[in-house]
């Protein structure tokens, strides 16, 4: 392993849940390892307790005895800690380059891919491996090392350790970090118009997943969601074995599918038009349906016991930021969700149309000036499932405002598509509108992938 003679590695960023998740699996391979964090986070707590040191502010004395270090997408060069190991010649190396230096050591390698719904399709999973190993259904699957994108309360984060035979993991497909990963089973969900901050355009984009699927071997597979035209022409071009699934096309499709009186769905999972048995999930929207069904084909395709993944799939509860209950005000419940593209806006509003609720109201914080300025100043149809919906600030992420364009300017778009919309530049304020406009048996979802899951709390 290319992380073997190294003495103690220094990890900027470790409060990420991905980088965290590297933490975990290089202590849990023998190797010392440290890191460091602008803010404290469950995952810095869940490091914490597991003995690993980590420093809360980047300074180049964190560094101590490091002679590697790794870093996130988010830390850039003048980081001091990353100034301090190039004065110092210390190897460094990114994030994504260090988790698939990690992949190269499993013989089998599942890479969840797609823009929408990785981290539930990868944390179904993980469930699913963890029924396996309950059952003795088989101690490989069972025993499988899962790398989350987000948050899973039962793995205590993002991250479950196992042996080295089936490493399952997201690939983000974000600057094409998924290129470093090594699949041997690899799922597309989906691809869209997203990371136009690096991505010249949907071409390029397709470009990227068409270079990830190049990584797999001759004899490994390609899990395809049919219903998506750019993956269903990824499906027709491979000379490799391919299956695929969808609602309306694919071997693997639910059929006879109903809702229970919370939204959640209830269906029969058919491959090639015979059905397998029925699957109720405990998770809201046809979105995650669709989700429930790829992590079906992918565990089945990995040697899971169909009766496990039916059972797992029942009990599944969503990670952290997927239509989380933050709480109750003045008898109005508040959620939250990490939908921050017009397609999971969609999606996660037709979900929670489907809750029990008697208005919905909608709080849309935007985390990127770019993703702005190209996503949301046109067609806003796809938040027509709200009765309103209040647009905060943007939050500048990774960029700088240089004036391109404002919340008003979204807000326009919004109501120029026949949907009530409104600016409302604070958390405070907003929460001054609820209290004024919503009802008990109301319902509140703030949606976005900024810092607005914390700001969320104001509103209780």
């Amino acid at each position: 392993m290319k992380f073997d003679g190294h003495k103690l590695i220094h990890l900027i960023g470790v409060g990420g849940c991905s980088m965290s998740g590297l933490a975990q699996i290089l202590s849990a391979k023998g190797f010392k390892v440290q890191g460091s964090d602008v803010t404290e986070s469950p995952f810095t707590e869940r490091l914490k307790a597991l003995g690993v040191k980590v420093f809360i502010g980047h300074s180049g004395e964190n560094l101590g005895e490091a002679d590697m270090v790794i870093y996130s997408a988010a830390i850039k060069p003048d980081n001091s800690e990353r100034v301090a190991a190039a004065e110092r010649g210390i190897v460094q190396i990114e994030r994504s380059v260090a988790l698939g230096m990690l992949s190269e050591g499993y013989e089998t390698v599942a890479c969840i891919a797609g823009c929408h719904g990785k981290t539930t399709i990868t944390s179904m999973l993980a469930l699913i491996t963890e029924g396996c190993l309950a059952n003795d259904a088989d101690d490989r699957l069972g025993g499988a090392t899962v790398h989350v994108g987000g948050f899973v309360d039962f793995l205590g984060g993002g991250i479950r350790l196992g042996g080295h035979d089936v490493f399952i993991t997201e690939a983000c497909e974000y600057v094409e970090s998924f290129l470093t990963l090594r699949p041997t089973v690899a799922l597309i969900n989906n691809i869209d118009d997203d990371h136009l901050d690096y991505y010249k355009d949907i071409d390029h984009i397709t470009a990227a997943f068409e270079k990830f699927l190049s990584l797999l071997p001759e004899d490994g597979v390609f899990i395809g969601n049919a219903d998506d035209f750019r993956v269903k022409r990824l499906l027709e071009a491979q000379n490799r074995r391919c299956i695929s699934y969808g609602m309306k096309d694919g071997d693997y499709r639910p059929a006879n599918v109903e809702y229970d009186e919370m939204g959640n769905p209830v269906f029969d999972l058919e491959y090639r038009g015979k059905g397998l048995g029925r699957i109720h999930l405990s998770v809201p929207g046809e979105h995650n349906m669709i989700n429930a069904v790829a992590a079906a084909v992918t565990a089945l395709t990995l040697g899971a016991p169909f009766e496990v993944i039916v059972d797992a799939l029942g009990e599944y509860r969503l990670a952290k930021r997927r239509f989380e209950f933050f709480g109750e005000r003045n008898g109005v419940k508040v959620f939250h969700d990490y939908a921050h593209h017009p397609s999971e806006i969609r999606a996660v509003l037709d979900a929670a149309s489907r809750y029990p609720h008697k208005k919905l109201f909608c709080v849309f914080q935007c985390n990127s000036y770019t993703r702005a300025k190209t996503l949301f100043t046109g067609d806003m149809s796809c938040m027509r499932a709200a009765d309103a919906v209040l647009v905060p600030d943007i939050y500048p992420g990774r960029e700088k405002d240089t004036g391109l364009v404002h919340a008003r300017d979204m807000v326009k778009a919004i109501n120029d598509s026949g949907i009530t919309a409104e600016y409302i530049p604070t958390f405070e304020l907003i929460r001054e509108w609820v209290d004024k406009n919503a009802s008990e048996g109301d319902m509140v979802i703030t949606l976005g992938s900024g810092d607005v899951y914390k700001q969320t709390n104001k509103l209780l």
